[in-house]
């Protein structure tokens, strides 16, 4: 098949698919949410028995990902046993219990000639997902756009076809049980890359675009797509250690926000020091660090703390854009908050920002300043998270500013329609 051919494909495919979920959606946007709640416990009891079927799926996809020389981070993402599967399904379950979106009335009046407004939420309608390496975004997607009365359509790559496939058949197998389409998930796959194409020509037969991934697939989507897109944002995350700063803390949050899963937006990638407590706070956290491999892309001031430290690199320019998902922090080391936040301010994604202080003026100062979409104080950056936030599950951190701006879960997923009663109105 040519190029070309395999293009119209493509194109012809995913239109047919987004037109049967926009019908199979039309049926989910009017079900109560004790139907919906039903549907997506029985969606967690099939994940959970076909745990096996799932995890056998996956160790195929993880053994190309090795031949192939996927980066540890990536293998990370990729990877799903037992736990993993538990903890999907269990977030599915927590989906289940939260506050349905869908009729939530935003703001209403009563107008002075007796007409009646509200603006109540609504379901997208057909919500598309392109993502790569990252079944477990299969199953949050699913769910999130299941539970706020939306279809949805994948493409979830290459790397994960196996797991993604699996997956999917399971979940339309529940929905199937449940009464409902399995139109309500698809996956545009089977078309490659085409597929992906395809969904961002769709305008008109999709609702919104998701993209969710490394910054070329990101900057792709948003630059190609004719349908409407939700910026998901790479994460290049910030850890600014003020002069006043519980050094203990901040040392054991830093360890947390680098280590505990390295191939996450939320992991931190940059370190920014107070130079009043460098001296004191750097060769301290570099053995923490190196006890885990980290190896530090230092800045002229730093190195000159590290000494002769093993695992320490001269920082370039490049190491301070950089979103490394590797056992890599780069270290610089600042004179003030200002400087802290101008550096910040220019090399940010817009992700997360982290300040460890003691002091109010500083931490006022920082989270007015700085631009992201969660700035946090003495915590984690592992903490920007739906699940953490308490939104169940997530289709995408948000870096942009309309519409949807950090953890997405499912009030993103909805838009608003006016309601208007009159009782014989005409306008004078």
């Amino acid at each position: 098949m040519t190029e070309t051919a395999a293009s119209t494909t493509a194109h012809d495919g995913v239109r047919e698919l987004a037109t049967r979920a926009k019908l199979a959606s039309r049926q989910l946007a009017t079900a109560s949410s004790s139907v919906k709640n039903d549907l997506l416990l029985g969606i967690a009891d099939a994940l959970d028995a076909n745990a096996s079927a799932i995890i056998a799926a996956n160790a195929i996809d993880m053994e190309r990902g090795r031949e192939s020389g996927m980066a540890q981070g990536l293998l990370d993402r990729l990877k799903l046993e037992t736990g993993r599967v538990a903890a999907i399904a269990a977030a599915v379950r927590e989906v289940a219990s939260l506050p349905d979106p869908v009729g939530e009335v935003v703001r209403g009046s009563t107008l002075a000639n007796g007409m009646k407004l509200s603006q109540v939420r609504v379901p997208m309608g057909v919500v598309a997902m392109i993502y790569e390496a990252r079944p477990n975004v299969t199953v949050d997607a699913a769910t999130l756009a299941l539970k706020s009365g939306n279809a949805v359509l994948l493409r979830g790559g290459s790397a994960a076809m196996n797991s993604n496939e699996r997956i999917i058949a399971v979940i339309g197998e529940a929905i199937t049980a449940a009464g409902f389409s399995p139109d309500l998930v698809q996956t545009v796959d089977a078309f490659g890359r085409e597929g992906a194409v395809a969904l961002m020509r769709a305008r008109g037969y999709i609702d919104v675009l998701v993209p969710r991934g490394g910054a070329s697939l990101i900057s792709t989507v948003v630059t190609e797509s004719l349908v409407p897109v939700i910026e998901t944002g790479t994460g290049n995350v910030h850890i600014f250690v003020d002069k006043t700063a519980d050094l203990a803390d901040a040392s054991e949050i830093l360890v947390n926000a680098k280590t505990q899963r390295i191939g996450v937006c939320n992991a931190a990638e940059t370190l920014l020091v107070h130079e009043a407590v460098a001296g004191e706070f750097l060769p301290k956290v570099a053995a923490a660090l190196q006890a885990h491999d980290v190896t530090l892309h230092a800045c002229d001031r730093a190195r000159a703390i590290f000494g002769e430290s093993a695992g320490v690199v001269a920082a370039t320019e490049a190491d301070w854009l950089t979103e490394y998902l590797s056992l890599d922090l780069a270290v610089k080391v600042v004179d003030s908050v200002d400087d802290a936040v101008a550096h910040i301010q220019q090399y940010t994604s817009g992700h997360t920002e982290v300040i460890l202080t003691q002091d109010v003026r500083a931490m006022q100062k920082f989270t007015d300043q700085v631009d992201a979409a969660v700035v946090a104080v003495n915590a984690s950056s592992r903490f920007t998270d739906g699940g953490m936030f308490g939104l169940g599950a997530e289709l995408g951190i948000s870096t942009q500013k309309l519409h949807a701006r950090g953890p997405m879960g499912l009030a993103e997923l909805t838009t608003t329609k006016w309601i208007v009663i009159g009782d014989g109105h005409v306008r004078p």
